[in-house]
């Protein structure tokens, strides 16, 4: 298939790049417009196959997306680019409703033209946090952050395009993402590299937050499954086969890096912070799919990764990071 891969440079879509060339032979097309998060360093190991392309630029911006439809001859488009840090949503919404709500319609209007098969790809937030239980795709709306509410809007824009033009769209909603190149603004990234730096581990509010965690790699391929096999008009959550609170995820990578128990530190809790995510996978492992990493080998792999891929992460925390860190948590890093 070729595909016009959306934010293919981040870290979910450049594990779904890396899965679709590698195991079906798929011509990708990567547009993305490298802020903070997107990087070519992350595709680093794709560049040079066959029918690779990468295309530099915003969802948001139709001369963009015209371009990279027209220079792979995509068949389908799934769309990744997002903004998507919580704790950035809270400081600086704005971006947040111009990538989601803007740069989703400009795909949903190139995708209609040309008769293109759509997959937006999304997250267990729009659902809000619940107690006990577990989400299913027929579970409320209801988001709790600039970025969960703005990806709501993007689902509702993306299943209003399948109502009322018809266009062959679907959405794929995923839990915690984990593995390599993961920008170190989220949990376990962070926490990686703060232990092996020897920075205090900073843990909102008590740590007994609840996450269902999902390997990237397992992720795309849900994608791709939904992407091959979904029936257009529909939503399938993945999630992952393990959850466990964020403390128990911190002490395991102090466990891995071989840090100390002490550079823990408790922070003020993030404001509007969901307790408890869940999702059910049911649906989408009708269509075929089965995660294929639990958490315990997922996460030491991913440990191991950062461990022998400073060229990667090491130009993040000398820049911008270093400043955003600062504000963040108020204090430098060493």
């Amino acid at each position: 298939m070729k595909l016009l891969v959306c934010g293919g440079a981040g870290f979910i879509g450049s594990h779904f790049t890396r899965v679709r060339m590698q195991e079906h032979g798929d011509e990708v097309t990567v547009l993305d417009k490298l802020t903070y998060a997107g990087r070519e360093e992350n595709l680093k190991d794709v560049a040079e196959l066959p029918g690779f392309r990468f295309v530099r630029g915003g969802i948001e911006d139709t001369e963009a997306v015209v371009g990279a439809l027209a220079a792979g001859e995509a068949e389908a488009i799934v769309n990744f680019a997002a903004e998507t840090h919580v704790d950035r949503s809270i400081a600086e919404p704005d971006a947040f409703v111009k990538t989601h709500a803007l740069g989703t319609y400009v795909l949903l209007e190139a995708a209609r033209e040309r008769g293109l098969r759509y997959v937006q790809v999304s997250t267990d937030e729009v659902y809000g946090s619940i107690d006990v239980g577990t989400f299913t795709e027929s579970s409320p709306l209801r988001p709790s952050s600039p970025y969960s509410a703005t990806k709501t809007g993007a689902d509702l824009l993306v299943q209003s395009y399948f109502h009322t033009y018809g266009l062959q769209a679907s959405i794929c909603r995923g839990s915690n993402n984990y593995g390599s190149h993961q920008y170190p603004e989220k949990l376990i990234p962070l926490m990686v590299l703060n232990a092996l730096g020897g920075d205090p581990l900073p843990v909102y509010g008590d740590g007994k937050q609840v996450r269902n965690w999902i390997h990237a790699s397992d992720f795309a391929r849900a994608i791709g499954r939904v992407l091959d096999d979904g029936t257009p008009g529909e939503v399938y959550n993945a999630g992952g086969p393990d959850e466990l609170p964020n403390i128990e995820v911190v002490k395991r990578i102090l466990e891995l890096t071989g840090a100390e128990d002490s550079l823990i530190e408790y922070v003020a809790d993030r404001p509007g912070h969901d307790r408890r995510y869940s999702l059910s996978s049911n649906k989408v492992r009708a269509l075929g799919w089965e995660p294929r990493v639990r958490f315990a080998e997922g996460l030491e792999q991913t440990v191991r990764w950062y461990r022998e891929n400073t060229w990667w992460w090491e130009p993040i925390r000398s820049g911008e990071y270093r400043e955003y860190y600062e504000n963040q948590y108020g204090r430098a890093l060493n």
